[in-house]
């Protein structure tokens, strides 16, 4: 039986794009350190873990997963510090409906991480 998601994986290929992951998920967005080991690191992002491998280029295009969302309390205060720590930020903070039985207000926001990846942040109202 599955019970929930444990990690998701992403690729990188030097020493230099593994720092950047640590500053963006462990510093900028206060995830902690869960275990590490010699080629990869797994970071507990509260509900999930984050996988990433050091031994090989990821695809940086848009495969079949399109994007991590994270639940934010506050996701313009995190937009700013995204910003200010110099990522692009694609989707500026906005208030959506999506249109479901029940329907969803949610502020959500979009960011590149530092592996190319499309990062969410979303908070349901």
């Amino acid at each position: 039986m599955v019970t929930g998601i444990h990690h998701y994986s992403m690729k990188c290929n030097s020493q230099e794009e593994l720092d950047k992951v640590k500053d963006f998920y462990l510093r900028l967005l206060g995830f902690k350190l869960k275990r590490e080991w010699n080629g990869g690191i797994m970071i507990d992002a509260g509900n999930a873990l984050i996988e990433v491998f050091c031994n090989g280029e990821g695809i940086k295009d848009k495969g079949a997963i399109r994007h991590i969302a994270f639940a934010a309390d506050d996701v313009d205060e995190i937009v700013d510090a995204v910003k200010k720590a110099g990522y692009e930020v694609f989707i500026e903070p906005n208030d959506i409906l999506i249109p479901s039985n029940p329907e969803c207000r949610a502020r959500m926001a979009f960011c590149y991480g530092p592996l190319g990846e499309q990062v969410e942040f979303f908070c349901e109202k």
